[in-house]
């Protein structure tokens, strides 16, 4: 709500600097409190001119003045914050995704050629002996088929792993740790997702997962995987964590 008033007053400040031309004039600046008070509108109106641009100041005088006057307004209290709120939502949701489609966008100029490295493995992959791929692209192989029940979504498992890129660099093996993974099927990668619920326990899968199943153009940043890649895991299918 800080944001809010901090707006409200910005748009007020704007308001009334914009009658500058129907005979508000210039005050000289004799005090500090002058000063100070020029300075605040300043900010202000910087605030506007990137915050507030769609606003219609008739409008805002409208209801700034029909409830500083406590006369009827047009909007409950409770809707009009409910209002407000939703306006600056949408409008952050706007920006989030503009900035992940400019990302997107770079990532894909500068990382095509991991992409279509990795549509080419895939492609190929899919023709090789065992091979099996589900509708969403998913590729894997049985290694040693389990006996157990299968997990679903909302279970808890714990698995052994072993992670490597199309080009064979290990990024994340709890093999190599010597240590078992415990995690819920739903907070993984949507290939891991869907790869551990074909699993029965005592089973080991090994999985071709696309991009778009695993962490397409946003990779954790510092790491070994690259935007694009397709990942390979084996992994093996301890048991469901009651």
């Amino acid at each position: 709500m800080k944001t809010i008033k901090i707006l409200s007053i910005a748009l007020v400040a704007t308001t009334l600097f914009s009658c500058n031309n129907n005979g508000l004039t210039n005050k000289p600046l004799k005090t500090q409190v002058d000063s100070v008070s020029y300075a605040i509108g300043m900010d202000v109106a910087r605030n506007v001119n990137t915050s507030a641009s769609e606003i219609d100041r008739d409008i805002f005088i409208q209801g700034f003045i029909n409830t500083l006057d406590s006369t009827a307004t047009l909007i409950e209290e409770d809707k009009a914050r409910e209002i407000i709120n939703n306006y600056f939502r949408s409008k952050q949701e706007e920006n989030r995704k503009k900035q992940q489609a400019e990302a997107l966008k770079k990532a894909e100029e500068q990382y095509n050629d991991v992409k279509v490295a990795s549509e080419n493995f895939l492609e190929e992959n899919k023709a090789k002996e065992g091979v099996k791929t589900t509708a969403s692209g998913l590729q894997y192989i049985v290694l040693k088929e389990g006996n157990g029940e299968k997990p679903e979504e909302a279970s808890k498992v714990k698995v052994h792993y072993h992670g490597t890129t199309i080009d064979g660099e290990v990024f994340d093996s709890s093999v190599d740790r010597g240590t078992p993974s415990e995690f819920f099927v739903n907070q993984v990668i949507k290939g891991w997702t869907e790869g551990l619920q074909l699993m029965p326990v005592g089973s080991k899968y090994k999985f071709f997962i696309p991009q778009e199943l695993a962490y397409g153009a946003f990779p954790r940043q510092g790491g070994k995987i690259k935007p694009f890649d397709a990942l390979i895991f084996e992994v093996e299918l301890l048991e469901i964590v009651k």
